[in-house]
């Protein structure tokens, strides 16, 4: 496990997955990030690669042949190496190597650079493709679940989601079907939505053009993703159908990607939100969690 820590924050950091295992605010000393029960679910922050949500038929066609490929794909489950380790940043790097051929027609570098500033922790994403002739097609997401309630004495009611869209941008809701993506309405205004059950009946809610999504207490403690230049954005909790109850967190998700359509035609290069590199090309991209 890998700790940083500069004058506000305490984070650690696992090699399995490049993983935020948990985000310690020193002056409050709440902590952040989901505790990763299994009972609810068994991940904290997993970094989805190269696929975001599901595919239809759990497959997709690239390169003239077909591959399975689970839900958010395997880099979730991919030890990285350490490099560049300091007090308050730390490198993750994965190399394929002809691991994941079997699954995935490409061969890619995945480098995960965290970096702590104040009540900030920033989070720098970089894929290269190792092709030499042809077009690399993947996404790229996080998933990161903070704790709701932050303190005892709190209710998930307690809290807020505050939207903010992308200035001259109009906003697209979208909602899933079996784990497939259909447009559900485009809303004129975003506001405050309270934590509840209701929200996350139907899997997870999925907007575009969202520059930052803030998670709040009425007592002012809580945790905002600012996500520029982010295409789609997940909010999403467990919910039981059983009780009509969530588990007791939120996930707020900055995407380039997204679940198959529910018409999908399951060929990765006409996927909804599906990125590409040019061989031996460069993507970077960034996104940053403040905690308060």
């Amino acid at each position: 496990m890998i700790r940083l820590e500069n004058e506000t924050l305490v984070v650690e950091i696992a090699d399995l997955g490049a993983e935020v295992r948990s985000v310690l605010h020193k002056e409050t000393q709440l902590s952040y990030m989901w505790s990763g029960d299994a009972a609810y679910w068994g991940r904290v922050s997993p970094v989805l690669f190269p696929i975001v949500g599901r595919l239809k038929d759990g497959q997709y066609t690239a390169e003239g042949k077909t591959y399975e490929l689970t839900q958010h794909g395997f880099l979730r489950d991919a030890v990285f190496q350490v490099s560049d380790a300091q007090s308050a940043s730390v490198t993750f790097t994965k190399d394929s190597n002809g691991e994941y051929l079997d699954v995935y027609p490409y061969e890619f570098r995945v480098e995960i650079r965290y970096r702590l500033e104040t009540d900030q922790l920033h989070v720098d994403w970089k894929v290269n493709s190792f092709e030499k002739e042809k077009v690399m097609y993947f996404s790229i997401g996080a998933h990161p679940a903070f704790r709701v309630p932050l303190t005892s004495g709190e209710y998930a009611a307690d809290y807020k989601l505050h939207l903010k869209s992308v200035q001259d941008k109009q906003v697209t809701a979208y909602e899933l079907a079996d784990g497939l993506i259909r447009e559900k309405e485009q809303p004129a205004v975003l506001p405050a939505m309270p934590i509840q059950a209701a929200l996350f009946e139907n899997d997870a809610i999925v907007y575009d053009h969202i520059e930052e999504v803030r998670l709040q207490s009425d007592n002012g403690n809580g945790v905002a993703v600012s996500m520029p230049d982010f295409p789609y954005v997940g909010i999403w909790s467990k919910y039981d159908a059983a009780s009509g109850t969530i588990a007791p967190f939120v996930c707020i998700e900055p995407w380039f990607g997204i679940a198959d359509t529910t018409d999908s035609a399951g060929v990765l290069s006409q996927k909804a939100g599906i990125q590409k590199l040019a061989p031996a090309a460069e993507f970077n991209s960034s996104y940053r969690m403040t905690f308060f």
